[in-house]
């Protein structure tokens, strides 16, 4: 089977307060779509949506949503989207 054009690495550290890096890697370049999304599927924050060259990235999320308010403590779900392709990872916010 052919590599994946984007790998979504995961998040550091786990769980996290108030910060976690969020990896991914992309084999070329590609419009990505990163996004936070709370365990009922309501989207929380849009960290990227923008073009991005091949190679490994990293984005932050400060924990907090859309308006800039401290999301709860809970299970969050970090999004990756790209060229058709969609991947998830968990991430637990222990504040």
């Amino acid at each position: 089977a052919p590599a994946a054009l984007a790998r979504l690495l995961g998040a550091a550290p786990k769980p996290f307060n108030p910060h976690t890096t969020i990896r991914f890697d992309l084999a070329r370049g590609v419009r990505v779509r990163l996004s936070i999304f709370d365990v009922t599927g309501s989207r929380v924050r849009l960290l990227l949506d923008a073009p991005r060259p091949a190679g490994c990235h990293e984005i932050g999320w400060d924990g907090r949503d859309e308006r800039g308010r401290e999301v709860v403590t809970g299970m969050y779900f970090c999004r990756l989207e790209a060229d058709g392709t969609s991947q998830a990872r968990k991430l637990t916010l222990l504040r």
